[in-house]
């Protein structure tokens, strides 16, 4: 990371993922399944649930071995934290995210992602259209 050289320069933008961020526990994915609203696309499926009225918002990202083998998982995995990490912002807070990566992912291109991922996002009003 680059230091500011002068007081009136501002510190450079930082794009976090944290684990704090990170939807890790079974209960949450349910909640999300049983009581969030969902739209999907030919790549993602996305989910939405928004119980509490503050915190973190928490993301959690699944790709099942119907995506591909380890790395290609991995890779949409990665592709799909990016897009992530670039659009926290813009969640409400206290909401839980889910992303499920379809099997035509795999071969999709970062920038098909980021399409399809701002498509759905904004179909379940996670930010405004014009971000």
């Amino acid at each position: 990371m680059l230091k500011s050289t002068s007081p009136a320069t501002p510190p450079p933008e930082r794009f976090r993922f944290p684990k704090s961020a990170h939807l890790r526990d079974g209960r949450d994915f349910a909640r999300v399944r049983e009581g969030g609203k969902a739209v999907q696309g030919r790549l993602l499926k996305l989910a939405l649930f928004c119980p509490r009225t503050g915190g973190v918002a928490k993301v959690g990202i699944i790709t099942s071995k119907r995506v591909g083998g380890a790395v290609v998982r991995n890779k949409v995995r990665r592709r799909l934290r990016e897009l992530v990490r670039h659009s926290r912002a813009h969640f409400p807070p206290g909401s839980l995210i889910v992303a499920i990566a379809k099997p035509a992912a795999a071969a999709a291109s970062f920038d098909e992602l980021r399409e399809e991922w701002l498509l759905l996002a904004r179909r379940l009003s996670i930010f405004p259209a014009a971000a």
